[in-house]
């Protein structure tokens, strides 16, 4: 195997420093595709931290056995993480440091994950990266997606059992473009549903992230909540 592939599967592994020397390797890659979203309004070193957020994800996501060429499968990984951005730029101000924290939560999660082999708690994630459950949370929400209808929030609630259904969590996916739902939610109610049921916060949590009160978090998960109730009903 080439000394390139046996970078990729290290960094695969978990392994930081992998991580590091991939992105460095590959810099012209992610650059390639980086030129193509200027004059969007956003600065290219900002571009290029996006960019290698979504080679990080690439990595994480190949597989070596397909037969694909990892360039082949990382442009579009690249390029989505970019356009992503900046079709829901807004929502929570996503800022050059930020963004570089993402980068060292996501390598840092894919090390304990490896280490631990299962997905790292918030609690976890916290203690190895020094932040406070609050602040990966609103890293989280403003660089990634949701991870499952069935995560508990620190309360021991689901969506799904709020939602007031049992059906498989693919099937209801599919069923109700769930994740579509949410994006139609008013803002402040979107964002209140993903670090509620998605990142697993508290109201308080959640009221420190958004910087409001917990009186104001708790109508805004009841809105929520029934505006996707209404997503559901048939």
């Amino acid at each position: 195997m080439s000394a390139a592939l046996e970078l990729l599967r290290a960094a695969q592994a978990g392994d930081r420093d992998a991580c590091q020397q991939a992105v460095l390797e590959n810099n012209g890659l992610i650059w390639s595709v980086v030129r193509r979203y200027y004059g969007r309004g956003v600065e290219p070193d900002d571009l290029y931290q996006l960019g290698c957020l979504g080679f990080l994800k690439a990595v994480q996501g190949f597989d070596f056995h397909y037969g694909t060429c990892f360039s082949t499968y990382a442009v579009p990984k690249i390029a989505g993480e970019i356009r992503r951005f900046l079709r829901d730029d807004g929502a929570v101000k996503v800022g050059r440091s930020m963004r570089e924290q993402a980068q060292t939560l996501y390598m840092l999660r894919e090390r304990l994950r490896h280490e631990l082999g299962r997905e790292p708690a918030l609690s976890e994630l916290a203690e190895a990266s020094g932040l406070a459950a609050e602040e990966i949370a609103k890293i989280d929400l403003a660089t990634g997606a949701p991870e499952s209808l069935q995560q508990e929030t620190a309360d021991g609630l689901t969506l799904e059992g709020m939602l007031g259904t049992e059906a498989p969590e693919e099937a209801l996916v599919e069923k109700i473009a769930l994740r579509e739902a949410i994006d139609q939610l008013p803002e402040k109610e979107r964002m209140t549903i993903l670090l509620r049921y998605f990142k697993g916060l508290t109201q308080e949590q959640t009221a420190r992230v958004l910087q409001v009160s917990q009186v104001q978090i708790s109508r805004l998960e009841r809105r929520g909540l029934q505006h996707l109730r209404e997503s559901v009903e048939p």
